[in-house]
């Protein structure tokens, strides 16, 4: 698995994958979406305001790959606040989940269906020819690193990955691991993702 994206003129990028690598991304995203979970419901309220103000869950996922995706936005990175501090940080974190998770579900949820989407559209049209070529726009590129990015996060926090020593470690692993193939794929994204930003880069 050696593509690596490239840049388009005029903006975008494309990158050739094979069948094997469409289907390994489609599978990941499909995955994510399922894990992400559905969007609003069919009979949801057609007001834009009611949506606007709706409210999400104030607490944090259960699942360590949402709670990777999902953060708390408030906390204390450098040790353990005292217990008043800790207090505040809980209520200042649920309240801003309540009212911005949704959101950020829903726009996880339309990076991987684009990834999705320009998967399936891509394989419909080069069937049978083993390699295709997958031209990005640079709206669709930006939603791409989006997607990857997230792919990423959600493997590395099933492979639980706290820091670079961790990634390092994971060059060593002996090919017997059971965990061989999510690593290999997790470097692979990595690579696919530092490839895209090169692309955006002006």
């Amino acid at each position: 698995m050696s593509g690596q994206f490239e840049p388009l003129p005029g903006g975008g990028a494309a990158v050739a994958l094979d069948d094997v690598e469409i289907s390994i991304i489609r599978s990941l995203a499909v995955q994510l979406l399922e894990l992400i979970g559905p969007g609003p419901a069919e009979d949801a309220s057609d007001d834009p305001l009611a949506e606007l103000f709706a409210e999400g869950p104030s607490e944090p996922p259960a699942d360590p790959v949402l709670r990777r995706l999902f953060p708390d936005a408030y906390g204390d990175p450098e040790g353990t606040p005292q217990a008043r501090e800790a207090e505040e940080q809980r209520a200042s974190s649920a309240e801003f989940r309540r009212y911005t998770e949704n959101d950020l579900r829903a726009g996880k949820r339309e990076t991987a269906l684009a990834v999705v989407r320009a998967l399936d559209a891509l394989t419909s049209r080069s069937a049978g020819q083993g390699t295709a070529l997958l031209e990005l726009s640079a709206e669709e590129s930006r939603q791409w690193l989006g997607a990857l990015n997230d792919l990423r996060l959600a493997i590395g926090s099933r492979l639980e990955i706290a820091d670079e020593d961790d990634t390092d470690l994971l060059f060593r692993l002996p090919d017997e691991d059971p965990r061989k193939p999510m690593v290999m794929a997790y470097l692979w994204l990595g690579g696919l993702q530092e490839s895209l930003v090169a692309t955006l880069m002006p």
